[in-house]
């Protein structure tokens, strides 16, 4: 027998199970990286379902709540408040409390600045209604300046949606979005003229 047939058949051998032992490594590492990207891509469709699902929550209980706000405005103006009227002051206040601590958890930074002057806007107002309602207003508090400064949420809301709307890429982001003017009509600032003078 030749050994230099030997050797050749022997190479051969080795080369041809080593090739397929290399394509067969390549092969493992090809799907390891397509079982990778096909879990990044499942993790981010459901971080970006989470953060719109905690979005939209935190948008409707926000509106929610400045609109309670304003319904307590005029519970106050017209009335004293009863354990309903507190009642549903409080659910709505607790509803956008809960959804500003998940979204806290969520939300990228440009999303949490603008939620965050929501949050200090709505709390604000919510003080200085209860301190009317409690018949203890703080100096220069009045329903009147309660009223405008529930009027002035609704853009910070609006500047607060934008940014959520940007993150999910539903909109282009924006820098420095001008503020609107005031829409023309009747405001619930109207509602509330020479009141305050009245009860001061």
């Amino acid at each position: 027998m030749d050994i230099g047939a030997v050797l050749i058949a022997v190479t051969g051998v080795a080369g041809t199970l080593g090739g397929a032992l290399l394509t067969q490594r390549g092969a493992d590492r090809a799907k390891r990286r397509e079982l990778e990207t096909a879990q990044a891509l499942q993790e981010a469709r459901e971080n970006r379902e989470l953060r719109r699902r905690c979005y939209a929550e935190l948008h409707r209980d926000a509106r929610q709540f400045a609109t309670s706000i304003s319904r307590h405005l005029y519970v106050l103006r017209d009335r004293e408040a009863g354990p309903d009227d507190v009642r549903v002051l409080e659910e709505t206040k607790d509803a956008f409390r809960d959804r500003w601590s998940e979204a806290l958890m969520i939300a990228p930074d440009p999303v949490v600045a603008p939620a965050h002057e929501v949050n200090a806007a709505l709390t604000a107002v919510y003080g200085r209604v209860k301190r009317w309602e409690q018949g203890r207003p703080g100096e220069g508090e009045t329903l009147r300046s309660a009223a405008e400064a529930q009027r002035d949420l609704w853009t910070l809301i609006e500047t607060m949606r934008d940014a959520m709307r940007a993150d999910l890429g539903v909109t282009a982001a924006t820098t420095a979005r001008p503020r609107r003017a005031p829409e023309r009509g009747r405001s619930v600032v109207d509602d509330f003229p020479e009141l305050d003078d009245a009860l001061g």
